[in-house]
């Protein structure tokens, strides 16, 4: 996908993806950590990931042996701004639009 905003949608589509998005809102997590939770294999996180990466709503970066993740908030705010053109959303500085996904993750996560 070429379109920026395509590829943050897509990558939000996923409800694994969100959920690791709602984890990585309380701080950077090493890829393990990342997996624990999951009744999934190493492998299929890592290309999770590599999604949430590509899409630039995560930051992955080595440090020592492990491997951490970081969410990237600054990549919703073409999102933020495309979504605020349809007169539903007020305008969202981006500690209001964190908060709101972290409400709307949330609860996703849960279902």
């Amino acid at each position: 996908m070429s379109n920026p905003l395509d590829t943050v949608f897509a990558a939000l589509a996923d409800p694994t993806r969100r959920a690791i998005l709602t984890m990585l809102l309380e701080d950077d997590m090493a890829v393990t950590d990342v997996a624990e939770p999951f009744e999934i294999s190493l492998a299929a996180i890592s290309k999770h990931l590599m999604i949430l990466s590509r899409a630039g709503l995560i930051a992955q970066e080595k440090r020592g042996r492990v491997k951490w993740c970081k969410l990237q908030p600054d990549a919703m705010r073409t999102t933020s701004v495309w979504m605020q053109g349809f007169g539903q959303f007020e305008p969202v500085n981006l500690e209001a639009f964190e908060r709101f996904l972290e409400v709307e993750l949330g609860d996703n996560s849960a279902s």
